[in-house]
């Protein structure tokens, strides 16, 4: 296994610190039986310095330890968890410094305790494989802890977009036009690209763009909308614009092989979700929407029309402008893939600021509760179709109690099916939580023509008997009576036992 000089660093600095406290010497006297000064000696043990060959055989000397074992990269079994993540790729790749975090830091709070960081690090490490938790899955969870972060807005981004409208002199009318979109990558930025159905490669059917970095080349699926097109060719730009050079070359991406390709990914679709929907635009519109007394989802469907944007993306643009321009960053953002006919609902995307709302991804496979308005618009849809009245993406709100909690939220979802295969349909949901700042800004969200349901995080734990669209028995809620009931009897046992022996002295 090949390790870095840095983690060289650092498991040595581990290693000497447990041998010194192994020795029950401190800084002070480690320093007076080596000649080396105590703020040298704690730059080793935070794995800032490596000592020469002299020095070390002083420490070894002073330590009582062979010269070789105390160099050898290998642990004894309390550090053994430790070192596994240092040399994990996950850790190598994650720039910690995105989120505040210094590595030498990280790695001073694990020698502080190693016993339990250890156990810790093991539990984690154990949870990953019972669930079957990858590289990939962590890179994305990581992202979106990002995401939240910032709120998912980055000023950043917003102004590279202003700069790069200024710098290319941008008509701006014409940017939801795919096909102004793709002479600026070709005229300016030197790509080809090839609109073509990729039939030569079955594989690839589902695939909406190929880049060729080699030949600077596109392929781009035929059978994509203009405003599916649009958005591709933003986000090519994007990763122009920003000079980011670690991409993933398709889209959908197979595999994500890195976190700043993760990472760069969300640079450059944010990028086109800016260049494509203005913020300014969109803030003054949206403010108009919000001041409407009744709830009207044929006003936001004009909304995202007046964009060319797809329900995905506007959703997306509203996640980066409703915190920084009304101040609600109390919501969630979820998207739930369905295939008709079949019982099975899966969370594929999920984004919480402020805090975890619910809902979220349930542990365990458990059920989610089909009484959440990203569920229900499934229902909505099979009966449009039954009708032969599905026309196109569909918009509906409901307002939901969490039961046992004071949260309500007040939830606008999406939904429409895949042009490619009918069967497979997806909702995307926005979810805000009802509180005084959102009373102030959202005008409408008391109507009383907008549904008002309990709902629950999964069947599982929900306490609901009467419920008829129940999927799955209350087990959790079940268990947890179960031990109520075990408890009571057991104080109300020890009640009598303490009774009858006050009574018999």
């Amino acid at each position: 296994m090949k390790i870095d000089r840095e983690n060289i660093r650092l498991i040595f600095g581990l290693k000497l610190k447990q041998l010194r406290a192994q020795k029950g010497l401190s800084l002070v006297e480690l320093s007076a039986s080596t000649g080396m000064s105590v703020s040298y000696l704690n730059e080793i043990e935070k794995g800032k310095k490596y000592p020469k060959e002299d020095k070390i055989a002083a420490l070894a000397v002073a330590l009582d330890v062979d010269y070789d074992k105390l160099v050898s990269l290998k642990v004894n079994k309390s550090l053994a968890p430790v070192t596994q993540l240092l040399n994990s790729p996950v850790l190598r790749e994650i720039p910690l410094d995105l989120f505040g975090i210094e590595r030498n830091k990280l790695i001073e709070i694990m020698s502080i305790a190693p016993a339990k960081v250890n156990a810790f690090i093991s539990t984690l490490i154990e949870l990953a494989r019972k669930y079957d938790l990858n590289e990939e899955q962590f890179y994305f969870a990581s992202l979106r802890s990002y995401q939240e972060l910032h709120e998912d807005h980055f000023e950043d981004l917003e102004k590279a977009v202003e700069d790069f409208i200024k710098e290319y002199d941008i008509d701006i009318k014409q940017l939801d036009n795919s096909e102004y979109l793709k002479q600026l990558l070709v005229n300016r930025f030197g790509y080809e690209v090839d609109e073509t159905e990729p039939s030569e490669y079955p594989a690839l059917s589902d695939v909406r763009s190929v880049f060729i970095e080699d030949a600077k080349k596109i392929l781009v699926n035929e059978q994509l909308a203009d405003n599916q097109k649009a958005f591709l060719y933003g986000k090519e730009i994007g990763y122009q614009f920003l000079q980011l050079k670690e991409r993933a070359v398709t889209t959908p991406w197979s595999k994500a092989k890195s976190f700043e390709q993760v990472l760069n990914n969300m640079k450059a679709s944010y990028f086109s979700g800016a260049l494509l929907i203005p913020k300014n635009e969109l803030a003054t519109d949206l403010e108009r929407f919000f001041s409407l007394k009744k709830w009207n989802p044929k006003a936001l469907a004009e909304i995202i029309s007046k964009y060319n944007s797809s329900a995905e993306m506007f959703v997306h643009r509203l996640m980066n402008i409703v915190p920084k321009f009304f101040g609600l960053n109390s919501l969630f953002f979820i998207r739930i893939n369905h295939n008709k006919g079949q019982k099975l609902f899966d969370m594929t995307k999920e984004l919480h600021l402020s805090q975890q709302h619910n809902p979220h991804g349930n542990a365990m496979l458990e059920h989610y509760c089909r009484r959440w308005s990203a569920l229900t618009i499934f229902n909505e849809m099979e009966e449009l179709e039954k009708n032969n009245a599905y026309k196109g993406t569909i918009i509906h709100a409901q307002r939901s109690q969490y039961i046992d909690s004071k949260n309500e939220y007040f939830c606008i979802s999406f939904a429409r099916r895949s042009k490619r295969d009918p069967d497979f349909r997806f909702s995307l949901t926005l979810g805000f939580l009802i509180n005084n700042d959102f009373r102030k800004k959202v005008i409408f969200w008391d109507d009383p023509n907008i549904a008002a349901r309990e709902v629950n995080q999964s069947c599982e734990r929900c306490p609901l008997s009467d419920c008829t669209e129940r999927a799955a028995p209350p087990h959790v809620i079940n268990k947890k009576l179960r031990i109520e009931r075990m408890e009571k009897a057991m104080d109300e046992l020890m009640e009598r036992e303490k009774q009858l022996a006050t009574s018999n002295k």
